[in-house]
């Protein structure tokens, strides 16, 4: 009996029936339900039976053989495994960074840890089997908070090494709270000919509420698809029956802890998976599969920081940045800040900080030209972003100091879709 089987548990005029999960501990089976619902047994006195055994094989050595020659690891270096091929199907490589979906309860602490691997994570989602032929990557095993500009070059080089590898898909395993910078970061490190699918988990496998296999298999869903864009799929509502397609440019995660967290900022999503249908549908126009040839320019400038205004202030504040290489500032409504901000604004512009503006509003766009403020920034050489989400216009300033001639042209022009055409209302 190995976690994937589907197996029956008798115990105590209880019957449960379902997929055999990894456990953390030895005193208990968990198994996932049918409702998508885990529940954990009591090993003693429980009758078990197997139903049905797990169809993959895990190889992790990639010799073929189904087997590992070496124990698996945990750790932050870059780990290639794989499974069984079949010819009639196409190839996802499932890249892992650690988070939620690739996490377990510590006992000892009660705290949830990124302990899992790629090929752990086929194990605990046994519904990825027969969808697709997996080539599975661990490239970090970190919680998404210690996620550093660094590891989205490790992971810039992975993806494109996979798909210069030939996989027609991939999945990138990662913690909700940084995902939507590492999703915009790819976005504009990458240029993709197949589906590059962002995924999570808000709550780990060990909870009965736990998203991991929907979002999982749906991420899988849509890497099969023809849109050849940088995506997050996460949950679209509580219910376990649809997952949206989010831009990686204009996802932003938007509740702390629900299930359908993320949110695309300003339109509606990208498209949708049918969970229970495994139907992919799109709802407005995306770049489509092999469209265009695979480039990577995953420069980056990490002297680069994000600031929020806020009523009182003090100029003096600003003092932290001095010297740094670019600087977002999240401003009010259009895009202002302080009269009293603005002097000091024009000295960091003037000894070469590049300066853009953003603003706090969840939808819209800076316009610095209506009130005197903002002329006044347009004046000390501040960058409007249009509609671009502050988080987004960090790491695009981050790529563009490091990739490009003209930041400012860069900043003002939409280069993965990170900055609309036009702010409208929609349903």
């Amino acid at each position: 009996m190995n976690p994937g089987d589907r197996v029956r548990v008798d115990r105590a005029d209880r019957t449960y029936e379902g997929v055999l999960l990894p456990s953390s501990t030895d005193e208990q089976f968990v198994v996932k339900l049918e409702g998508g619902y885990n529940v954990g047994v009591s090993r003693d006195g429980a009758d078990v039976s197997v139903l049905e055994e797990a169809v993959y094989e895990i190889d992790s050595n990639g010799d073929g053989d189904g087997d590992s020659d070496d124990e698996t690891t945990t750790d932050d270096t870059d780990v290639d495994s794989a499974v069984e091929f079949d010819d009639d199907l196409p190839t996802i490589s499932l890249i892992s960074t650690g988070g939620t979906i690739a996490s377990t309860v510590d006992y000892r602490t009660g705290a949830v840890t990124a302990q899992f691997d790629a090929e752990d994570v086929l194990r605990a989602v046994p519904d990825l089997a027969g969808r697709a032929n997996y080539r599975g990557r661990v490239v970090a095993n970190i919680l998404s908070e210690n996620m550093e500009p660094p590891i989205w070059q490790d992971l810039a080089q992975a993806v494109h090494e996979e798909i210069e590898n030939g996989a027609d898909g991939v999945v990138v395993m990662h913690g909700t709270d940084t995902m939507q910078y590492s999703a915009s970061a790819l976005s504009f490190m990458l240029e993709t000919p197949v589906p590059i699918v962002f995924t999570g988990s808000q709550r780990s496998a060990d909870r009965p509420s736990s998203d991991n296999v929907m979002n999982a298999v749906s991420a899988v869903e849509a890497a099969k698809s023809d849109c050849a864009e940088v995506l997050v799929c996460m949950h679209a509502s509580e219910s376990d029956d649809v997952c949206a397609l989010h831009r990686g440019t204009r996802v932003r995660k938007n509740h702390t802890s629900r299930r359908d967290a993320f949110e695309t900022v300003g339109a509606q999503p990208l498209g949708t998976v049918d969970y229970h249908n495994e139907t992919v549908s799109f709802r407005r126009d995306y770049q489509q599969r092999g469209e265009v040839d695979l480039e990577r320019s995953d420069a980056l400038e990490s002297d680069v920081e994000l600031l929020k205004f806020t009523p009182g202030m003090d100029p003096a504040f600003l003092d932290v940045v001095e010297g740094a290489d670019g600087l977002v500032i999240e401003g009010t409504g259009l895009g202002h800040v302080h009269t009293d901000l603005i002097p000091r604004i024009e000295e960091l512009v003037a000894d070469g900080t590049t300066v853009v503006m953003t603003s706090q509003c969840l939808e819209g766009r800076v316009c610095d030209r209506v009130y005197d403020t903002g002329r006044d920034l347009l004046d000390a050489g501040v960058i409007e972003a249009g509609d671009t989400l502050p988080g987004t216009a960090k790491v695009k300033l981050m790529w563009a100091l490091a990739n490009e001639e003209s930041v400012a042209e860069t900043m003002q022009t939409s280069i993965a879709g990170e900055l609309q055409e036009r702010s409208v209302p929609w349903e």
